[in-house]
């Protein structure tokens, strides 16, 4: 669960801090897990909101230009590796970079994705297709 916290957040301590801020949740709203779901599951979602929550934060306190703009591609002259990859994924805006991650990486469908965003199920879909043609963009050149 860190690690999709860390690829959300760009930063250990934010992902670090989240993690700690989801299982606080989890802990508080044990009484309320009703079997609908796994546990994993229901605990997962929890954590990631909590990643959600962290970053609309620091969005928020973000100076602007920050926000706005767009890192720059990474010029490479290696191979492509795991490494690479993520490197480039994190280089993504926010809105792609977790759809991408909690659909290519984590898993879900995108209905749950809508669900946990709060976005419509088609923007899931858009989001990731524009978050895919960014990636080639991105790692076109690393052969």
């Amino acid at each position: 669960m860190y690690t999709i916290l860390f690829r959300m957040l760009n930063n250990e301590e934010e992902a670090a801090d989240a993690l700690q801020e989801g299982f606080l949740e989890v802990f508080r709203s044990l009484s309320s897990f009703k079997a609908q779901s796994s546990l994993g599951a229901w605990i997962k979602t929890i954590v990631v909101r909590a990643g959600l929550k962290k970053q609309r934060k620091t969005l928020f306190l973000e100076p602007l230009e920050e926000q706005v703009a767009f890192r720059s591609p990474i010029e490479w002259d290696q191979n492509l590796t795991g490494e690479y990859l993520d490197k480039a994924i994190r280089q993504l805006p926010d809105g792609y970079r977790n759809v991408f991650l909690l659909v290519e990486v984590e898993g879900y469908t995108h209905r749950e994705v809508a669900d946990l965003l709060n976005i419509a199920e088609g923007t899931s879909k858009s989001q990731l297709f524009q978050a895919k043609k960014l990636l080639q963009r991105l790692l076109k050149d690393v052969k």
